[in-house]
Parts: C-alpha cells; sequence; structure tokens
C-alpha cells in the first residue's frame, strides 16, 4: 500500500481512472493547478493526493460550470481554509493547556498576538 502524498501513477492510468484525456492532465499542470512528481527521465507521477485534487476540480469544471481561473481561486481559498482551520486548531490546544494548568485566573483576559490578529479571550462574567 502506498502513502497518500506517494506519487506513483503515471499519467496514463490517472487519466483513465478519471475517463479525461492526457493532455488534459497537462493543461491543468501548465495552469498550476496541479502539480505531478517527475522521475529523472521527466516522467509525470501522481500520487493519491493529486488525484483527489483533479477530482474536485473536474466536479467544479463540469458540474458546476467553473472555468479554471475560478477553480484556481476556490483552490487557493480552500487551501487558505485548512491552513486557518490548523491554526485554530491549535490556539484552542494551547488555551485548552492553559486553562488546565489554571494559569488564567477568573475574570482575567489573555491576549495573545498572533501574526496579523489578536486573540483576546475574557471572562464572560465580567
Amino acid at each position: 500500500m502506498h502513502s497518500y502524498d506517494e506519487a506513483v501513477y503515471p499519467i496514463s492510468v490517472v487519466a483513465n481512472m478519471l475517463n479525461i484525456h492526457p493532455q488534459t492532465l497537462r493543461q491543468y499542470e501548465r495552469e498550476g493547478l496541479i502539480t505531478p512528481s517527475r522521475t529523472q527521465g521527466r516522467m509525470r507521477l501522481y500520487s493519491q493526493r493529486n488525484i483527489d485534487r483533479m477530482k474536485l476540480i473536474l466536479r467544479l469544471t463540469r458540474q458546476l460550470g467553473v472555468n479554471l481561473a475560478g477553480v484556481d481561486i476556490i483552490l487557493r481559498l480552500k487551501e487558505q481554509i485548512n491552513e486557518m482551520q490548523e491554526e485554530i486548531d491549535r490556539l484552542r490546544e494551547e488555551l485548552s493547556c492553559i486553562n488546565r494548568n489554571g494559569l488564567v485566573q477568573p475574570g482575567k483576559a489573555i491576549v495573545a498576538k498572533r501574526k496579523q490578529y489578536d486573540i483576546i479571550i475574557v471572562d464572560e462574567e465580567l
């Protein structure tokens, strides 16, 4: 069994799996929507992550009628959302750790500077 990110599928197999022409995969690569790995002989190899991304691209274009410029924007926003969700999860864990250790006294607030925003947590009883 291969890992999710391991590039093992050649372009012909992926094109067959997705029922698309190999030239479509090449076009999406030129547009920057997909980035397959390359062997030393320059042969494209795709991972399961690449295939899942292609499925999303095909769903957006075929079923929702989104053009490739729109697909690019959607994919970038989706990546930003995922990054922000990871940051939220990390901050929640950090806050939970702070609360478990009793570092925040009742009636007090936590103010933490993170990149471009402030996190302010205030006791609701204030």
